[in-house]
């Protein structure tokens, strides 16, 4: 077994003692910091490299051999899809997604077409074969979560204040679980074309959710992710659900049915596993902005998280939000060791 999904299952290390080690990858760990990324990005949306299907599988195995990390993610976004069924939305460089026409109105609907993954995503399935062939690790699979992809395509572009999803969401309600619904059906295609393909693990990235209270996530979000989450359950492999911000979200986020839930930097894992009850593997939560720093910084800090997170067999080492541009990558492989050297579980 490998040791990623050891962890996510919260088998103890002596019951799996081929996998005892603690496992550790970064989200957004392909791409950004790595020149042999650059070198083979070249020009234009990512949307078309991430199409291109021997570009996206080299760009999905480089932080592996560059890392040795314990897991590949598959370089995708959460907008592909959505690019895929013809919405009208294109990830520009330096700013992220951006919508010519947001959706505003129920007649925006239509533009959410059903996902066909075998005509609209061909490539990713391709792609996910390809590494899962030459890879040696478990790949992680991905969707957007409801409100996150929702912003986008309400605002138009990414947001802080998310003024205009909200009034959607307050004002109509209606609407706003008619749109949800649809961002669901796509994520559901996604994640089981996805496993279908060769995934091994799949995560919904509702990265932004932390922008609302309890209550609100209660009524508005969480069916949605419930949705999601279950329905892809039988697919046995483990679904993570990570958020940033989301410390007082924890409980409801386990409630909705992940093996395996995010902690950003700001809950402690000792909190989160107190607020989950136990019922779910943990992952994170190194602050990402310490890839930019010194490493005497930086191994304090890893040790900081595997103490925290005592022992647990419960636990995926990762960064508690994506690798930045800045990110040093030679930090980043020594995370990767003294994990592997010291983390216990």
């Amino acid at each position: 077994m490998f040791p990623l999904l050891r962890a996510a299952r919260q088998i103890p290390g002596s019951e799996a003692p081929e996998a005892a080690t603690v496992p550790v990858w970064f989200m957004r760990q392909a791409g950004r910091s790595l020149p042999e990324y650059r070198e083979v990005r070249g020009e234009g949306t990512i949307l078309h490299v991430i199409a291109d299907t021997d570009r996206a599988t080299e760009i999905t195995l480089q932080p592996v051999r560059r890392y040795g990390v314990d897991a590949a993610i598959l370089y995708s976004d959460i907008v592909t899809p959505v690019w895929a069924v013809g919405f009208g939305i294109d990830i520009v460089p330096g700013v992220g997604p951006m919508c010519e026409h947001p959706f505003e109105s129920a007649a925006d609907l239509e533009r959410l077409r059903p996902l066909e993954p075998d005509i609209d995503l061909p490539y990713q399935a391709e792609t996910i074969k390809n590494v899962v062939t030459d890879g040696g690790v478990p790949l992680i699979g991905f969707a957007g979560g409801p409100f996150t992809l929702a912003s986008y395509l309400v605002e138009g572009r990414p947001s802080r204040t998310y003024t205009k999803v909200k009034a959607l969401m307050f004002g109509q309600p209606d609407l706003w679980h008619q749109l949800c619904e649809r961002i669901s059906d796509i994520a559901i295609a996604t994640l089981r074309a996805q496993v279908a393909a060769g995934a091994s693990m799949v995560q919904l990235f509702d990265s932004w959710a932390g922008a609302l209270r309890p209550e609100h996530y209660t009524e508005f979000v969480l069916p949605h992710a419930t949705r999601i989450l279950h329905e892809v359950a039988d697919l046995g492999v483990p679904r993570t659900h990570f958020g940033i911000n989301t410390g007082e979200l924890l409980p409801l986020m386990a409630d909705a049915g992940a093996d395996v839930i995010g902690v950003d930097w700001r809950t402690p894992l000792s909190v989160a596993r107190q607020r989950t009850g136990g019922r779910v593997a943990l992952q994170g939560n190194l602050d990402p902005a310490l890839t930019t720093g010194t490493w005497d910084v930086m191994q304090r800090e890893v040790r900081r998280v595997l103490a925290d997170n005592g022992g647990n067999p419960g636990h995926i080492f990762n960064l508690g939000h994506g690798v930045m541009p800045e990110s040093d990558p030679g930090l980043l492989k020594q995370v990767v060791e003294l994990v592997h050297e010291e983390g216990t579980c």
